[in-house]
């Protein structure tokens, strides 16, 4: 094989360049298995083979070390191939390559902070005890002696870093060691400045002068990448010296740490010491006294300037001004999201980092493009600051421990949670990768293939032994970002964000004596018995008790928006304890307001729906996406039927799971109804296509159980009358029919109708019977066939030829009436079509006689006198009363009667497409048309909504102001608009009764 083979399969791509550095002689005496060995192990063999070329130009005696091979040599090849500006360290100090000669378990867990700082205090000649220099330490030689000090424990570090097993799993220890090594470094800076001032000032006041350096962002957090800035606000107190004296003593230390990490000098500066977070920034004064911050702080200072002292750390100096500093800004930084706007300023800042980038940028941005590290940093602070006012446990600095913090807490969920902490740690791991080749400040990913192919073996940990390719880095950096983004999205502009920061801490912590009193204040009219609800949802210590502590102070103030908070309070707690430990529920309404809300909305504003929820718990989970609340078909509900059926022939088992699938979609409709996502017509349309499939399901099973006892001898086909005929129905209505049957030829016209008729009675019998007889909201469909020729009197089931006969011989005009809505909805298709075809021109006549109109509006006259309910009050009446339903269909149907067999736009079932055809045919003005359609829809809406607040059906328009409030609430009016809605109906059906009367009756 070729030497550029050989060069190619080991992971070399500068075969020219890493040919000529093979042939130099200072590898001479090194094996080439041990050279090919330790080369194998660096992500960039080429940059380890060129770097170690030049190390042992300057200490020969490493070639021993290499030579020897295995696990010796594994520091320094890792090293070389991951760091070519820690590697020129080692070439300018190469009393310093004992770093890599051992071995890095040495220090597993990392060194410790007080052991950094005694040894850069001692490199610069203080005393690691107090900090004071023990000599007249300063100029560049201490600089430099800080520097090397420094750089020394860097490659330690580093070399512990480049051989651990899980480079994420070690990711905390790193950031915690960096950001220690940079306090230690400016400590021995201090010490270096102080010694320094000594030619400027007296040695008195320079030790008069306190100095605290604070550490901010990832210093301060303990999480420092390799090569940042170090971002410090100085705190200085000087109770003996004038002020202006100690400004400028203070002014001078805080330059003089600066001068010694950052100056040229024989040994290059570590980083810049970045002060701009001070207060009034570049602007303001360098160090400040404490009261001086507090003071800014109290009247200046912006939102994100709290946001940033989240991170604050004594590093360096005082330590007891330090501490005060740190408690004094604390209860500045846990209450500042209760600033007005707080929240939307924080994430309005994101967008801002976001459209700052440069274009040609954009995509390679590991820190502050979509899917970064500021997506992450940015949730995890936002959350921190909005909930840390009242809890505690999540006032943490650094990201990792705080992602487990706020998981364990409940504010976000363990998935979430644990992807966004290994999406963290990977993108800090390939941050650090990428810093650690030249020790420059970059958050770019490398744009060329072998930098990328080094960057992915770098980021493996040491026991792995393949060399991934460039490609396969970018695809799990970029599946990386997309999930980093959509839970940044999910999270970071959760809307109830906004409701928690706008409560005060009390509020938040419903602590016993605040929430009785917020109870009260929001409208709770039994606020001992709400605190007893409260207490029982969260006490103990389990994660279901923490979320339920983190979501009720903002679901009381929207169960409160709604008109019986109390009974929505216990709604939510029976709720609550049915789904137990449900993973997801508590998680949907932490993370989705519009779940959260509609919750609250329903809980408090509907008995029906409340306890069909009880019962289905489950369906909870259709408030999270609008796509499960969109009505069910009739197609697929009869599909499921079937389905269920076939698996369940067995009458019974099959009849409870048709009910079960018809209180699943009447609770469905009747949510996407609550929530605004359906329109009355399409409320009517869902309800009596779920009624339709629940009814033809009832039929099969009843057919299914006549049919196992005796031959089948005939047809039966179920007619939809009334408004079930018209697809108008509402939650409180019946299911008025007609039952038509056709013997089969040869069958006896007496068996069959006996038939008939037990099958019939067994569909009856199946719908009626609940599937929980004890949920008082659960209405079953009440059949009835009462509109059947000679109504109660005649057979509840006649034959296509007996209907025939009575309609030629006996029929009434109000039966022609009647059948203006009827519909076959179950049963035989052509006996549907030969029943149709039957009623049409006896419900469309060629003309209507003088006698049939009067007839007509005699039985509507007699109707209003006898039908109304004694006492009840005819203008609040919805169906009989004056301008209500009855009124306008009455009216309606005779248009239809003595209009439709010339007018096939009026042939239809509903009353709504009548009233449209007959506003186009110019039989009413369109005015009236539309005072009807008003009045008709909105006493439909509030026959709706007496059932979805009370679960029973009425007919009544409210008068108890409760009652009127809620109906009016489901009707789409606002809070308080009770009367409002009462004054609109009352005008609406007497223009509606007057056109009635001058329409229908003439007058």
């Amino acid at each position: 094989m070729s030497l550029n083979r050989q060069l190619i399969s080991r992971g070399f791509t500068d075969l020219e360049k890493s040919s000529r550095f093979l042939d130099a002689p200072e590898l001479k005496n090194i094996p080439e298995a041990s050279l090919f060995g330790g080369l194998a192990r660096s992500a960039n063999p080429d940059l380890a083979l060129q770097s170690l070329v030049r190390l042992l130009a300057v200490q020969p005696s490493l070639a021993e070390v290499v030579a020897d091979g295995g696990i010796a040599s594994e520091p320094l090849f890792r090293l070389l191939g991951a760091s070519e500006a820690l590697a020129e360290f080692l070439m300018r100090r190469p009393e310093h390559l004992d770093t890599v000669t051992v071995s890095p378990s040495r220090h597993p867990s990392g060194v410790s902070a007080e052991r950094l700082r005694s040894s850069l205090l001692e490199s610069v000649g203080a005393d690691p005890s107090s900090g004071t220099p023990v000599a007249s330490a300063g100029g560049k030689e201490s600089y430099a002696l800080l520097r090397v000090r420094y750089r020394r424990h860097l490659v330690e570090l580093a070399i512990r870093d480049l051989c651990s097993a899980s480079p994420v799993d070690y990711l905390p220890t790193v950031g915690k060691e960096l950001a220690d090594l940079a306090a230690a470094a400016v400590e021995a800076a201090l010490a270096v400045s102080r010694a320094e001032l000594a030619d400027s000032f007296s040695v008195a006041d320079i030790a008069s002068v306190r100095l605290a350096v604070m550490g901010m962002g990832k210093c301060g957090a303990g999480e420092l990448n390799y090569i940042s800035d170090v971002d410090v606000i100085y705190v200085i107190e000087a109770p003996d010296l004038a002020e202006e004296q100690a400004v400028r003593i203070g002014t001078s230390l805080a330059s003089g740490i600066s001068r010694a990490i950052t100056s040229s000098g024989i040994e290059p500066g570590l980083w810049e010491v970045d002060a701009n977070l001070r207060p009034e920034g570049r602007e303001g004064p360098l160090v400040r006294t404490l009261d001086s911050h507090l003071s800014y702080y109290a009247r200046w200072a912006q939102s994100w300037e709290f946001q940033a002292l989240l991170k604050a750390r004594t590093i360096a100096g005082d330590a007891d001004l330090g501490r005060r500093y740190e408690e004094s800004v604390a209860p500045l930084v846990w209450n500042s999201s209760e600033r007005e706007g707080f929240v939307d300023s924080v994430q309005a800042m994101r967008r801002r980092v976001t459209d700052n980038i440069p274009s040609h940028e954009a995509e390679r941005q590991l820190k502050l493009g979509p899917g970064g590290l500021r997506d992450v940093e940015f949730t995890v602070q936002l959350l921190q600051l909005v909930h840390g006012k009242a809890d505690e446990s999540i006032r943490i600095r650094d990201t990792t421990s705080a992602i487990a913090a706020l998981s364990a807490a409940g504010y976000i969920g363990r998935t979430d949670a644990r992807a966004f902490d290994e999406s963290y740690r990977y993108l800090r791991v390939l941050e650090h990768r990428i810093q650690l080749v030249n020790m420059r400040r970059t958050h770019l990913m490398p744009e060329d293939d072998a930098s990328r192919r080094a960057l992915a073996m770098s980021s493996q940990g040491a026991q792995s032994t393949t060399r991934p390719a460039a490609a396969a880095l970018i695809d799990q950096w970029q599946q990386t970002k997309r999930l980093v983004r959509g839970l940044h999205e999910n999270i970071f502009y959760r809307p109830l964000l906004n409701t928690a920061a706008n409560l005060s801490v009390d509020e938040v912590k419903l602590t016993p004596e605040a929430a009785r009193a917020r109870l009260a204040a929001l409208g709770y009219l039994d606020p001992k018995v709400a605190m007893r609800h409260i207490e029982a949802l969260t006490s103990g210590l389990s994660r279901r008790s923490a979320l339920q502590r983190n979501l009720l102070p903002v679901l009381l103030g929207w169960l409160a928006d709604g008109v019986d908070p109390d009974a929505g309070l216990l709604a939510f707690r029976r709720l609550s304890e049915g789904l137990g430990q449900t993973h997801w529920y508590l998680g949907m309404l932490r993370d989705s307001k519009a779940a959260a809300e509609r919750l609250c909305h329903i809980l408090s504003s509907s008995r029906f729906i409340a306890d069909l929820l009880e019962v289905s718990p489950e369906s909870t989970k259709w408030l999270g996406n609008d796509r499960d609340l969109v009505p069910v078909g009739f197609e697929a509900q009869w599909t499921e039927i079937q389905s269920k059926m076939s698996r369940h022939p067995e009458p019974r088992e099959a009849m409870r799971l048709i009910r079960l699938i018809r209180r699943r979609e009447l609770l469905r409709i009747a949510i996407a109804d609550s929530s605004g996502l359906l329109d009355q017509a399409a409320v009517g349309a869902a309800l009596s296509a779920t009624d339709r499939a629940a009814i033809l399901g009832a039929l099969h099973v009843a057919e299914g159980a006549v049919f196992a006892n005796e031959e089948p001898l005939t047809d039966v086909v179920v007619v939809a009358m009334g408004r079930q005929g018209g697809r108008e129905i509402t939650y409180g209505s019946d299911a008025d029919v007609m039952y038509v049957h056709r013997a089969y030829e040869g069958a006896s016209e007496s068996a069959a109708q006996g038939q008939a008729e037990r099958i019939v009675s067994q569909l009856s019998a199946l719908l009626q019977q609940p599937c929980s007889p004890a949920i008082q909201a659960e209405r079953v469909l009440e059949i009835d066939a009462d509109l059947r020729p000679e109504g109660k009197q005649g057979p509840m089931v006649r034959s296509l030829e007996s209907f025939r006969e009575y309609y030629r011989r006996w029929s009434l005009v109000w039966e022609s009436q009647a059948l203006l809505r009827a519909l076959p909805i179950a049963g035989s298709d052509d006996l549907a079509t030969a029943f149709t075809e039957l009623i049409d021109p006896i419900r469309y006549p060629e003309t209507i006689s003088g006698q049939g109109v009067r007839e007509i509006r005699r039985i509507k006259a007699r109707m209003e006198s006898e039908r109304l309910p004694r006492g009840a009050d005819p203008s609040r009446h919805l169906k009989l009363g004056r301008g209500g339903l009855s009124d306008v269909e009455w009216l309606v149907q005779l248009l239809q009667l003595q209009h439709a067999h010339s007018n096939d736009a009026l042939k239809t079932t509903s009353t709504l497409a009548a009233m449209d055809a007959i506003e186009a045919a110019e039989l009413l003005s369109a005015s009236d048309v539309l005072t009807l359609r008003q009045s008709w829809c909105l006493s439909s809406r509030v026959r709706a909504a007496n059932v979805i607040w009370s679960g029973k059906a009425s007919d009544l328009l409210p008068s108890s102001r409760r009652d009127l409030e809620a109906v009016a609430r489901w009707c789409g009016y606002g809070p308080g608009m009770g009367a409002l809605l009462e004054e609109d109906y009352l005008r609406l059906t007497r223009r509606s009764r007057a056109i009635f009367e001058r329409s229908f009756y003439g007058y």
